[in-house]
């Protein structure tokens, strides 16, 4: 960076504040309306399958919700430091400022606030988001951003994420990412096939769709967990920059658990209590089943070839014939 007017070029915006974002906020927002909507509808519902019936509506638009949000959120992983570091590049100017690390499937944000948010004469909120999806480039962001001039704590963390750091995150990060959203679109599918066998209703295989959208977004997990590598450190002096798993981590998981035990108990019970599950769907006894009354029927023959009426000989009437 060259010098403009005798001070360092620095980039005047900001982006938006983490962790609002219109993606995911849309999404919840059209589950919401569902919910609204069937809340609405829910007074028609007659007896007490009503509530079992809402149960169901809650628990499928609640499922349907998490595995589509956690493909946009941010927070699979989350770090927070409070340190004492530069500012800006060929600056001796300290701020203390708290510096933030959230990884997600599709990039990750680093987030710099300052204690207070107002010093040297600047006011120190950033949030900048770093790509590595299939349609963006993660070194061209971070190209972009040097020009920009972002303070350099921002930079000196999204540097830890590009392709020619020794610390090889770039590449574990972005494979791990890539296959845990392609498994939770998979979930996703299967989640939408189970909605449509309970609606039908075709319980068992319902439960069996349930079973495998809780098992693939168990293995997202475990596609998003698999690093080889240890982790690059992340220091601020003596400060360290350490992350954990976030919330949206956690909440698949939760997630994930709830739609096996679900799964599970539909299966159980259509095996052992079959009265029950159907009275937890609402279902009459012989519905689904196909019925047939005899009155329908046609009507069966009254008499056969071994039914021949057999007459004695001696009870024939005698025919007599007139002489022409």
């Amino acid at each position: 960076m060259t010098l403009w007017n005798g001070s360092f070029p620095f980039y005047p915006g900001t982006s938006a504040c983490f962790p609002f974002d219109t993606t995911w906020a849309v999404i919840v927002s059209a589950f919401l309306s569902l919910l609204a909507t069937f809340i609405i509808i829910l007074p028609g519902i007659r007896g007490r399958g009503r509530l079992f019936w809402f149960l169901r509506v809650v628990m499928g638009l609640f499922v349907g919700a998490v595995v589509l949000t956690v493909q946009f959120t941010r927070d699979w992983e989350t770090g927070w430091v409070t340190a004492n570091t530069s500012y800006k590049s060929f600056s001796r100017a300290l701020v203390n400022a708290d510096i933030g690390l959230h990884i997600g499937l599709t990039g990750v944000n680093v987030t710099l606030v300052g204690n207070p948010v107002n010093q040297v004469n600047e006011t120190i909120n950033y949030n900048e988001h770093f790509a590595w999806s299939f349609d963006a480039d993660y070194d061209h962001s971070y190209g972009e951003s040097l020009e920009k001039g972002l303070p350099r704590p921002i930079l000196y963390v999204a540097e830890k994420f590009t392709t020619q750091s020794p610390c090889s995150m770039h590449r574990q990060y972005r494979i791990s990412g890539h296959y845990a959203s392609l498994t939770l679109w998979m979930a996703f599918c299967t989640w939408l096939i189970s909605i449509l066998l309970f609606s039908m209703p075709i319980l068992l295989y319902g439960g069996c769709m349930l079973l495998l959208t809780a098992a693939l977004m168990l293995f997202s997990l475990l596609f998003f967990t698999a690093r080889n590598n240890p982790k690059c450190p992340i220091q601020f002096g003596p400060a360290s920059l350490k992350t954990d798993y976030g919330g949206s981590f956690w909440l698949t998981l939760a997630t994930g658990l709830l739609c096996l035990l679900l799964g599970l108990g539909v299966i159980i019970l259509n095996s052992m209590q079959p009265e029950k599950l159907k009275l937890v769907f609402n279902l009459d006894e012989g519905k689904g089943e196909e019925v047939w009354d005899k009155s329908y029927l046609p009507a069966e023959p009254s008499s056969s070839a071994q039914d021949v009426l057999m007459v004695p000989l001696g009870e024939l009437c005698e025919v007599t014939g007139t002489q022409l």
